[in-house]
């Protein structure tokens, strides 16, 4: 289909990765209603990226603490949490702010349980929103993204449940540790392992972006009736006078990487940040997108 789909739109090159089955007998259920609204001037997304985060990576940065900080609390994080469900364009590119539609936590009171233990912030600071002002990680990935999501997904519930079944239905962290693969240490391994792994299991690959030598994301695309399908992520490269792109399955990787843990700061403890900061040294800020 990919191939398809590069012959049909020349901007097209090949593909990264995604992943195509998994355990669906783990997944949640959540049930979407039916809803409309209009659209905008922008023109429809083409298909889906579901970005996960390592914690022990994005956590290792933390200056501060509050109370919602997923970081912070008593232990650290063991599996990947959500970082947004992103409607992208072939080219690279996405849409952004597509309607007029404030994020509202009471159409989600349902699914507030489960969005603080799956899809938590890493950080203290407010996320910025469409129409100015700043907000909750919720709200800036609804406002930015999900208000993109038409028709695939009518509203901001429909949005939050099916991030949410994509997470739990395709189990990075599972499908890793039963292939020996065990998040949450200092040891490293082979970016082909892990990416083996995923492919032993699904029959693809996942996209992978680290820093400073360890897993800080990982992405699975999807098409618009979410039928796992290859991520389309694409590199810049200076080749004489001009720039060419390619396309990559990793960004910021070494060969070998760790998905590490990180200290508790529970209590907010300024030694706990210092002692974190002379270990593993600064980390690049976490994007908000």
């Amino acid at each position: 289909m990919v191939a398809t789909a590069f012959r049909a739109l020349s901007l097209l090159p090949s593909v990264a990765i995604i992943l195509t089955a998994v355990a669906a007998n783990e997944a949640a259920s959540y049930v979407l209603p039916a809803a409309t609204f209009s659209t905008t001037a922008q023109r429809e997304f083409d298909y889906f990226s579901l970005a996960l985060q390592w914690p022990g990576t994005c956590c290792r940065r933390t200056h501060r603490c509050c109370s919602s900080n997923g970081c912070c609390g008593l232990n650290p994080l063991t599996d990947f949490t959500i970082h947004g469900l992103w409607p992208d364009y072939y080219d690279g590119s996405y849409p952004s702010c597509c309607r007029d539609s404030d994020f509202d936590e009471k159409k989600i009171s349902s699914l507030l349980p489960d969005l603080r233990k799956y899809w938590p912030s890493l950080s203290c600071g407010s996320s910025s929103l469409c129409h100015g002002g700043k907000g909750l990680f919720w709200a800036h990935e609804w406002e930015k993204h999900g208000t993109c999501s038409y028709p695939s997904l009518k509203d901001e519930y429909s949005y939050f449940a099916k991030a949410l079944d994509l997470y739990l239905k395709y189990n990075i962290t599972r499908i890793l540790n039963n292939d020996g693969i065990f998040v949450g240490t200092d040891e490293k391994y082979s970016v082909g392992t892990i990416i083996s792994a995923i492919k032993k299991a699904l029959g693809t690959m996942p996209f992978l972006e680290c820093s400073h030598g360890s897993l800080q994301e990982l992405r699975l695309c999807f098409d618009k009736d979410f039928k796992p399908r290859d991520c389309i992520v694409q590199t810049s490269i200076q080749v004489n006078d001009r720039v060419d792109y390619k396309i990559t399955s990793r960004k910021s990787c070494p060969r070998s990487i760790s998905l590490p843990t990180y200290s508790p700061l529970g209590n907010g403890d300024a030694s706990l940040v210092i002692s974190s900061l002379v270990r593993d040294g600064p980390f690049l800020p976490l994007s908000l997108d």
